[in-house]
């Protein structure tokens, strides 16, 4: 088992085997508890779920703690632990100070504990914020750390931890920096139950009156203000030829709805619809009707709109670490798939030109939806798992 003492011959059946002598895998999950990094993991443990025995396998999770991460894993079946996921700014911030001398080193305690009790036999990180403490105490113990990154530009903790994984799972494939001895271009794992959607119960899950093509405003799981002003100042020009689904966020759901209200034309009203968050049943509706889409270029976002064929304009987000969003962006439009649109280009005039000529060109529209579809990974999740459960068994 590749160098895991937990594994020797002498533990095996203290480690892997229950009273009903079937074979358990300890897996432990670790990564930043955003929807980027919970996400694929919960794609990930579904397969995992599908190719083994219930019984046969041990769950684990350890990071920040984060109210939707930790829903979405116990509904796997995970056993999840928090740490405080202290991080280092990249700008002065006197919270530095409290992560550097408090959350921080009692990360590297609680992991370093949490690691002697549960022993997993392989860890997979999603970097982020709290995966580090966790990954350099697998170091420790000699616990096997496979990675997945899902940007072009890794995060700092899966480019430091890159260094001892054992395999790194990589979503695009001119994803910088990594070893390429020890890359597996897997795509980014997306969850596959979102596209069994069908039209017709997606237009009462959402509402929809259904008699104009359907546009997708997405600024990501937490919304995007900038967006969010944005749809709000062309919605009653684009209403006349389209339906809109404006996911806001839930915590702009308020604010939106109010300043819709004051400025909507009221015979187009009916065409609008904003969502503060899009649950999976929502998300599988929204992705069956949807004909066009525009949004942030988190990787989590670009892989399910290519799954889902669904051709779009992207808005790097400008503030992402190491401009991440754009260099996703820019890769994936270069398929042919999407479009990138910078924040500052994102203007009136300009986005409804654009949109005009999309629609007014279907061929133009038809051919995004094929590269799209072809640039998507839908079986990255199940890439994983099998690269997981080959890794425990051989």
């Amino acid at each position: 088992m590749i160098g895991n003492p937990w594994l020797s011959t002498s533990t095996l059946d203290a480690r892997f085997r229950g009273h009903d002598s079937k074979l358990i895998m300890k897996i432990l999950f670790t990564g930043g508890g955003t929807g980027g990094h919970i996400y694929p993991l919960v794609a990930v443990i579904r397969e995992l779920r599908r190719m083994t025995l219930k019984e046969s396998l041990e769950l684990f999770y350890i990071g920040p703690k984060d109210e939707l991460s930790a829903i979405l894993l116990r509904q796997e079946d995970v056993i999840v632990e928090n740490i405080p996921g202290g991080k280092i700014r990249r700008y002065f911030s006197f919270e530095n100070f409290v992560d550097i001398f408090l959350k921080i080193p009692f990360d590297f305690i609680k992991s370093f504990y949490l690691l002697s009790k549960i022993k997993p036999a392989v860890i997979l990180s999603k970097g982020g914020t709290g995966s580090l403490p966790v990954c350099y105490c697998a170091r420790i113990f000699k616990i096997p750390v496979l990675i997945h990154e899902s940007d072009v530009i890794p995060g700092l903790s899966n480019r430091i931890v890159s260094q001892w994984a054992r395999k790194i799972f990589i979503s695009f494939p001119k994803t910088e920096f990594f070893d390429l001895n020890k890359v597996i271009v897997t795509g980014n794992p997306v969850r596959k139950e979102l596209f069994d959607g069908d039209e017709n119960s997606a237009k009462d899950i959402l509402g929809l009156v259904y008699d104009k093509p359907i546009m997708l405003f997405w600024g990501a799981s937490s919304g995007a203000e900038f967006i969010n002003d944005f749809v709000l100042s062309v919605f009653n020009e684009l209403l006349k030829n389209f339906e809109i689904i404006h996911v806001t966020g839930k915590k702009n759901l308020d604010s939106v709805t109010k300043e819709s209200e004051v400025v909507i034309n009221r015979d187009l009203e009916k065409y609008y619809h904003a969502i503060g968050f899009l649950d999976e049943e929502k998300l599988k509706a929204v992705y069956a009707v949807t004909d066009f889409a525009i949004s942030r270029a988190g990787s989590g976002s670009i892989f399910e709109l290519a799954s889902a064929g669904i051709p779009s304009i992207l808005v790097p987000l400008p503030t992402a670490s190491a401009n991440h969003q754009a260099k996703n962006a820019y890769d994936y439009a270069s398929t042919g798939a999407g479009i990138v649109l910078e924040q500052t280009n994102l203007t009136h005039n300009f986005f409804l030109d654009k949109i005009n000529y999309l629609f007014s060109h279907p061929e133009v529209l038809e051919n995004m939806k094929t590269q799209a579809l072809r640039f998507s990974k839908p079986l990255a999740a199940k890439a994983v798992a099998r690269e997981i459960i080959e890794y425990l068994t051989f």
